[in-house]
């Protein structure tokens, strides 16, 4: 990868179109509104405890969040990137956090109602549930996102889903020019889908493949979550690796 980060946001932000950035210097600065989200004090223990790891003002600046906007979560787990999207966006955006319904079979506690508001501290924050190949918004959205779950989406258990058919509602869920941000476990190059139900891992380039086959066009990718020392072959879950795995972190926008 020949194209150094700073380049690769400074066209993630053209291409997004949050207007023209001088330097690649400027384009790292966090928005205010991004470091109040992170610093916001009625953020859960868990969630600050996880910050070091998961990088969360470089993760929202790079995929372009901003006040006013929706967003759909998919796939949002115990809920850490809703909450950070929700400050964010402010009262005038809103967030849609998907949940596959096909979870509620090994989930040690009930999905959230569909269209519930599960967070009462974040009221724009909005359950969805819906079989995965039934993906789809109330309204056009600004940025799906979805962090380490996307693998998820070609094992066993999760049916496993149509990927075309997922990556194309996706691509009608978004506005034009809206944002597809994918984070993910990286398997090791040219290993294809071997990896997404034994280590937790995608090759990245399949991902890449699968979301450019349904119309999207790759914007760039940031290596904030790169970590040359994992050799890419242990088990995502494995402590020596845990929470510093290596991560791509892919935006594609809707042309």
């Amino acid at each position: 990868m020949g194209r150094t980060v700073d380049t690769l946001v400074v066209t993630a932000i053209l291409a997004i179109g949050l207007g023209s950035v001088g330097t690649s210097r400027a384009a790292q600065a966090i928005p205010g509104y991004i470091a109040a989200a992170v610093a916001d004090p009625s953020r859960p223990a868990a969630d600050l405890a996880a910050d070091e790891a998961r990088k969360p003002a470089e993760t929202l600046a790079f995929v372009g969040v901003r006040p006013g906007q929706v967003i759909v979560d998919f796939f949002p787990g115990g809920g850490y990137f809703s909450r950070l999207f929700a400050d964010a966006v402010g009262a005038k955006g809103k967030i849609y956090a998907f949940t596959p319904s096909e979870l509620g079979a090994i989930m040690k506690k009930p999905l959230p109602a569909n269209g519930s508001m599960p967070d009462p501290a974040r009221p724009n924050i909005v359950a969805l549930v819906a079989p995965v190949d039934q993906f789809a918004a109330p309204e056009p959205v600004d940025v799906v996102f979805t962090a380490q779950n996307y693998h998820d989406l070609h094992d066993p258990f999760m049916g496993p889903a149509d990927l075309s058919k997922f990556n194309a509602a996706v691509f009608k869920a978004l506005k034009r020019g809206g944002v597809y941000a994918i984070l993910d476990h990286s398997a090791p190059d040219g290993s294809g889908l071997a990896a997404t139900n034994s280590t937790h891992r995608i090759d990245a380039a399949v991902v890449r493949g699968e979301v450019t086959a349904a119309g999207f066009v790759f914007v760039g990718e940031s290596g904030i979550l790169r970590n040359p020392a994992d050799d890419r072959s242990k088990l995502v879950f494995d402590p020596s690796i845990r929470h510093h795995t290596d991560q791509f972190f892919y935006v594609f926008r809707k042309p």
